[in-house]
């Protein structure tokens, strides 16, 4: 009797506990990212930066984080998502906490880079996870809650909490409200250090049941193997490295023009359109919160176009075409309402609806080809990525200081449309490693 009741006890739910620390690690790390767009505002007026100079700051970030991925994400392969994400959160938070330090610009380095180094491997942490607490059939649509809508959700907080109201309305001084931050980070890593373990069976409160829920239909979580980067290096062939790089590419271009919407909005706005704290976290905000709702979105789409058609290659590269393409075409529609600070917030709302769809179909497919050794392989993917936005925020800069905001615009667009051209050949039925059985449904 006790063996019958066991076997048909209804599953636990922690695995939604893990959910929210995710969702809320996500939110955080957006929110302290963001938070630099913001007070560049006050930079400018404080140390007398040009946009260029920004721009260079910016990419002293992205050098870091860049350059710490990959390490970063075989430490979550090696060491599991509980001892590195919670490191990082600490390291990202003290990051921004120098912040209020830096006396002077050169001392700005010290955070940036600290920042950088911090946040370099959380989504490939965030990436594994996805893998070990969540079925299969349900992962994408938890990848874009997780990695794209509360992602932008921090980020849109950031204009709006911050921006809006902190510095705005309360008229708190920045270095105050970085240093507030900077203990809410301190805070949260506590947390999810208290509540998180590696896997369901490694955490003493997930039943049976719950542990079959979550491995059906992924046969690779059955195996332990860990895979460093010598051995993953030394199991791909040519076919998937062509395929690997070739999302590698989309990545690229990709984080590129995104960096116009996490880097050069607030300012865009004050300095073209003269608004204040109060208005411009406002308008700053509307494209986040599309590129919210179109991560959630996309997530979804994914899931569900992959069940219906049964073939998830057409699927992935479909939705992720689909997505850069429309967001490329509507960049370039909006600068038609350029001198209109609110319609063009408005038309940008859609512009990352459009382009975020497309991120969680990123995630999607580095789950899909990664196997067991999906954080490296999300790591190398998004240190790639990386090298968009090191080169960004200076061209983007230099562009905006000596050529005019709207060839910015002009620029992203056009970096969309090759992303959407580059998803096409990407086939997400490709394993990385040679041992591991593709994945077509």
């Amino acid at each position: 009797m006790t063996n019958e009741h066991a076997h048909f006890e209804k599953p636990t739910h922690v695995r939604w506990i893990v959910f929210t620390l995710c969702c809320g690690t996500s939110w955080l790390l957006y929110l302290h990212r963001y938070v630099f767009s913001l007070i560049k505002v006050e930079l400018h007026t404080e140390f007398g930066l040009g946009e260029a100079q920004l721009g260079i700051l910016d990419s002293g970030f992205s050098l870091f984080y860049f350059v710490c991925q990959v390490p970063m994400g075989i430490a979550v392969d090696v060491w599991g998502a509980w001892a590195a994400l919670t490191m990082m959160i600490v390291v990202w938070s003290v990051g921004l906490g120098l912040h209020t330090w830096a006396p002077t610009v050169n001392h700005l380095w010290y955070g940036r880079a600290t920042l950088g180094i911090g946040q370099s491997g959380v989504f490939a942490a965030l990436s594994r996870i996805s893998k070990s607490w969540f079925p299969s059939s349900a992962r994408t649509t938890m990848q874009g809650w997780v990695g794209v809508f509360f992602g932008r959700m921090g980020g849109l907080c950031a204009n709006l909490l911050i921006g809006s109201l902190v510095l705005g309305v309360f008229g708190v001084p920045w270095r105050t409200a970085v240093f507030g931050l900077t203990i809410v980070g301190l805070v949260h890593a506590v947390v999810f250090a208290m509540l998180f373990r590696n896997t369901p069976n490694q955490h003493r409160r997930v039943n049976k049941s719950e542990r079959e829920l979550i491995r059906q239909g992924d046969p690779t979580e059955k195996t332990q193997e860990r895979l460093g980067m010598r051995k993953l290096f030394s199991r791909m062939t040519p076919r998937s490295i062509g395929n690997l790089l070739t999302l590698n590419t989309q990545m690229i271009l990709s984080a590129g023009a995104d960096n116009i919407f996490s880097a050069w909005i607030p300012l865009f706005l004050v300095k073209v359109h003269n608004l204040e704290f109060k208005e411009m976290g406002i308008y700053a905000s509307l494209p986040l919160l599309g590129g919210a709702l179109g991560g959630a979105a996309g997530g979804w789409l994914n899931d569900v176009m992959i069940r219906r058609t049964g073939n998830r290659r057409i699927s992935r590269s479909a939705i992720g075409f689909a997505g850069k393409a429309i967001a490329g075409g509507l960049l370039l529609t909006a600068l038609f309402w350029y001198d209109d600070p609110y319609k063009f917030c408005t038309m940008l709302f859609f512009v990352k609806f459009f382009s975020d769809w497309s991120l969680s179909t990123t995630w999607g497919a580095v789950t899909d080809i990664g196997g067991r050794a999906t954080a490296t392989v999300f790591a190398f993917n998004n240190a790639m990525g990386t090298i968009g936005v090191v080169l960004a925020p200076a061209l983007f800069g230099f562009i905006a200081e000596f050529a005019g905001w709207p060839l910015v615009f002009v620029t992203g667009a056009v970096t969309y449309l090759l992303c959407a051209i580059s998803w096409l050949p990407f086939n997400s039925t490709i394993p990385v490693v040679e041992d591991q059985q593709p994945n077509n449904q």
